[in-house]
């Protein structure tokens, strides 16, 4: 086998979702897990499900089932749809090539063998491809399931992937030879699938009622950052007036203090008026005389900021 066959079928068994232990080349236990049927066992089963003599079968991308996407073009004008025929067919190949898979792999495990290991490998792809084929032409199913419930609470995009998952456990375990149409039995198991995120859903909500939403979470940053930066403007002021770096002379240092209360315990700054009576001035000579001392601050404020 070569290393494009190994790889793909690895990342086949990925996405498909192999839980259990694996064999050698990423084939998963539950890959070989057939629904049987005694005609797996003749020995012409081979070229019946396989061979060059067996039928043909067109499995259309998309199904059409009542309430499913109707925005979709149908081929020929006409809309497709997977006849019973055709599905029986499918899933006899889909579980024959299980059956083949699982007898290789018991083969393999007694012994092992080279040959034996490609083998394996073009089984795998083969049921790989059927299964692909069975869940590309049934996805509608679950969109019409999913139209048609009604789960309170519950996104119809989470049904949706809900759906596929119970969709692809169907494929799984559907049993055709019994002569029900797949759309039958997986739309019981799509229903289930339903009523369990339900559950899930109301059991979710009665521990947490209400959802967080980070819109209505305001953050405070920008208040504690004005706080921090007027907390630091004060405190450089405060470090100017005492060491008189900006050169106030005593008549600008009462008034600045008085005006902002800087010196005193006092809460709020006094008034022009206030501080104009404090040291016999007018308030318009005081204002004068508070706007010259704060131009000198700010100047010893850029020169404390350019030499840090």
């Amino acid at each position: 086998m070569n290393a494009t066959m190994t790889t793909s079928i690895r990342d086949a068994n990925r996405s498909t979702g192999g839980f259990e232990e694996s064999y050698g080349i990423g084939i998963a236990a539950t890959d070989a897990k057939c629904v049987y049927h005694r005609a797996f066992s003749l020995p012409s089963a081979g070229d019946r499900f396989f061979g060059p003599q067996a039928p043909t079968i067109n499995t259309p991308g998309w199904t059409f089932f009542p309430e499913s996407m109707e925005d979709i073009a149908p081929v020929s004008g006409r809309k497709v749809s997977l006849s019973h025929a055709d599905e029986t067919e499918l899933f006899f190949r889909y579980n024959y090539a299980r059956y083949r898979l699982g007898k290789l792999i018991e083969a393999q495990q007694r012994r092992f063998s080279r040959l034996r290991l490609e083998q394996m490998g073009l089984w795998f792809g083969r049921i790989r491809r059927i299964r692909e084929s069975i869940a590309s032409a049934n996805m509608a199913l679950v969109l019409a399931m999913a139209k048609r419930a009604r789960i309170p609470n519950v996104e119809f995009s989470e049904m949706i992937s809900e759906g596929n998952m119970a969709m692809l456990r169907a494929v799984e375990k559907f049993d055709a030879s019994r002569g029900f149409k797949f759309s039958t039995y997986a739309c019981r198991a799509i229903i289930k699938s339903f009523n369990r995120l339900a559950g899930k859903t109301g059991r979710y909500r009665q521990h947490f009622p209400v959802e967080f939403d980070p819109e209505l979470e305001k953050s405070d940053y920008d208040v504690k950052r004005h706080q921090m930066q007027q907390d630091e403007s004060v405190s450089s002021l405060r470090d100017i007036l005492a060491s008189n770096s900006a050169r106030l002379s005593d008549l600008e240092m009462k008034i600045v203090n008085e005006r902002f209360a800087l010196g005193t315990e006092a809460h709020r700054g006094r008034t022009l008026a206030e501080v104009g009576r404090i040291v016999g001035l007018t308030n318009e000579r005081v204002r004068q005389i508070q706007n010259l001392a704060l131009d000198k601050i700010r100047v010893a404020l850029d020169e404390q900021c350019l030499a840090v």
